[in-house]
Order: C-alpha cells, then sequence, then structure tokens
C-alpha cells in the first residue's frame, strides 16, 4: 500500500505540471488564432491551405505586434500615436480608462521603465508577520506631506497568482531589502515558497525527499 502511495505521488509530481503547462500553452494558441479573423475570409489561412494549422495566429500575432512597433518607432508615427492618444483621452469614461491601462503598460513595457525595482520583506496583513513586497516608487508630494517620515510605495503580490495585489505605502524604517533579484522573488511568490532562490537542486531534492516522506 506504502508502495502505491509512492508511485501515485512520484506520478503526479510529473504529471502536473506538464498537464498545466501543456493546458496552459493550448488555451495562449487558441486564442492567439482568433487574431486571424480579423483577416477577410478570402485571406484565412484556412481557406488558403485548405487545413486548419495550430498556431498560424501565434506568428500573425507577433507579425502585427513587430510591425506596428516598427510604424510607431519613428517620427511619423509618434505623432500619430500622439494624436491617437490625444482622440481617446477626450472621450468621457474611455479616457480614465485609457490613460490608467496606458500608465501601467510604459511602466512595464517600455524600455526606460522600472516597474518593480527591489524586492523587499514588509509586515502584511499584520505586524510581525512577513511577505514578499515589491519596491515601486515613493509618494507623490501631495501623499507624502500627510505622511509622518519617509515612505516608500511598494507592491504585495498574491499567491500564486502575482498579477493581483495591494499598493501599500510603508514607513521605509519598516521595509527590509532581501537579497534576491526581482525574477528571484517572483519565482517564489508563485511558488508559493517551495522554490526558494539560491538552494541548490540537491538541497531542493532532499527537500521534497523529506515532503514526500512525511505524506507517507
Amino acid at each position: 500500500m506504502a508502495s502505491l502511495r509512492k508511485w501515485l505521488f512520484a506520478g503526479l509530481l510529473v504529471l502536473v505540471p506538464l498537464i498545466i503547462t501543456v493546458g496552459v500553452l493550448n488555451w495562449v494558441v487558441q486564442t492567439l488564432d482568433l487574431t486571424l479573423q480579423i483577416l477577410p475570409a478570402k485571406w484565412q489561412p484556412e481557406i488558403l491551405l485548405g487545413v486548419y494549422i495550430p498556431g498560424i495566429g501565434v506568428v500573425f500575432a507577433l507579425v502585427v505586434v513587430l510591425v506596428i512597433g516598427a510604424l510607431t518607432s519613428n517620427f511619423v508615427g509618434n505623432k500619430l500615436m500622439s494624436w491617437w492618444d490625444g482622440l481617446l483621452n477626450r472621450i468621457p469614461v474611455v479616457r480614465s480608462i485609457y490613460s490608467a491601462v496606458k500608465q501601467v503598460s510604459d511602466t512595464l513595457f517600455s524600455e526606460k521603465g522600472n516597474a518593480f525595482r527591489k524586492a523587499l520583506l514588509v509586515q502584511w496583513p499584520r505586524e510581525g508577520t512577513w511577505t514578499v513586497a515589491f519596491l515601486t516608487g515613493t509618494p507623490g508630494a501631495s501623499v507624502a506631506k500627510h505622511l509622518d517620515g519617509e515612505h516608500l510605495c511598494v507592491y504585495v503580490p498574491t499567491t500564486p497568482n502575482p498579477t493581483s495585489g495591494y499598493m501599500m505605502m510603508v514607513k521605509a524604517s519598516d521595509c527590509i531589502e532581501v537579497d534576491m533579484s526581482v525574477d528571484e522573488a517572483l519565482t517564489y511568490v508563485i511558488s508559493m515558497g517551495v522554490i526558494v532562490p539560491g538552494e541548490s537542486k540537491k538541497h531542493l531534492a532532499r527537500k521534497a525527499l523529506a515532503a514526500q516522506n512525511l505524506t507517507q
């Protein structure tokens, strides 16, 4: 019975990550294949080739992004983008949504952007409980004048989905900078603390074996 249990967990350790990875990739491919619908019917790859080939939408989406990037990287493109931004910023409701999303995307994807600057430890959700957070900046003057002492703007991600979380203004003295890169800290958060940056593969294997023995 113990051997069957051991084999079951060993099989799950192999299959679960593989199934999730395949499922995510399949969802991405199917979603990007929908971009082909913007093409005229006679230009659809399925019509031209006579057969449906999964993944063509990925290539098409990549080409579209590269073309748009090339067009907006020159003087004329910048002028057109400025005109487009100005137009959308004059439309009620659309203005507030578009400007907020654009500011976030500029921060995340711009070559000069620096969304997450450092990995920190902060006390959250109560004093004495610590979590990983990311330094995003400092409070603006209109906010800082109401705060006592130096504060930092930090983003506290949720686990295992770091795209949702909380923005907080924390005293600089209450933040501890950790010896992790931003990528390592994100991995730490996504893995729910299982993958510890800097640990050797042998040490991780020993931890996995010990955890498996506990289940037996």
